[in-house]
């Protein structure tokens, strides 16, 4: 079992990535706090990983931090939460809101994600709540992003963020509707290219979701 990959990064696309170990190219998925947290392409990287392996797929899962790989095995233990609804979930929140959200026994946060019922949170919250160690709580992604381009690279910029949330599971209306309104609520500065300002919208569109 594949547990860590130290490598360097050759391309990066979410939530998608492939990663250079030594001549081999390991492609990996990631949640979006892993993503912004990953450094630019050409660049070394080390990443916690987890493989699920099905009759029909075998897929590799990387995570920037130990807490988000351990709440992600977590996640897929629970009964209708498969890889991709946990990469959801850590893509929408981090562990510390995760965290909170459980210990508030706050469904409500969690079922603005995509593909999360009433049913299913409510699941999430008593299944793992007596597994969700208190270091869970101190564990937060941090955010060093600013905004800013021309009026041709803000619109790629919104495409490529409403790609990713609908790579996520967001229905492509929904994804629309958050990532323009994320767009009217930033201020933009001078020297951003459009991939930062792409990731600032996922951000902020994430953040509106789940806001308390």
């Amino acid at each position: 079992m594949i547990g860590r990959i130290s490598g360097i990064l050759l391309e990066k696309k979410a939530p998608e990535l492939l990663v250079d170990v030594q001549g081999v190219g390991y492609e990996l998925l990631v949640s979006l706090t892993t993503f912004f947290a990953l450094p630019n392409c050409g660049e070394k990287t080390t990443l916690y990983a987890h493989m699920v392996v099905r009759e029909d797929v075998q897929q590799l899962y990387g995570f920037s931090e130990f807490s988000e790989r351990e709440l992600f095995r977590m996640l897929i233990k629970v009964n209708g939460v498969g890889p991709k609804m946990a990469l959801t979930i850590l893509s929408g929140m981090t562990t510390k809101d995760f965290y909170e959200s459980v210990q508030a026994n706050d469904t409500e946060r969690l079922v603005k994600l995509p593909g999360v019922g009433k049913k299913t949170a409510e699941r999430l919250i008593i299944e793992v709540r007596d597994r969700l160690p208190a270091s869970f709580g101190d564990a937060a992604a941090s955010e060093n992003v600013s905004g800013g381009v021309s009026f041709r690279g803000r619109l790629d910029a919104q495409e490529e963020a409403e790609s990713v949330l609908i790579a996520l599971g967001y229905k492509p209306q929904e994804a629309s509707r958050m990532i323009g309104a994320a767009a009217r609520s930033f201020d933009e500065e001078k020297d951003s290219n459009s991939e930062q300002v792409s990731e600032k919208l996922i951000r902020l569109a994430l953040k509106s979701m789940v806001k308390i």
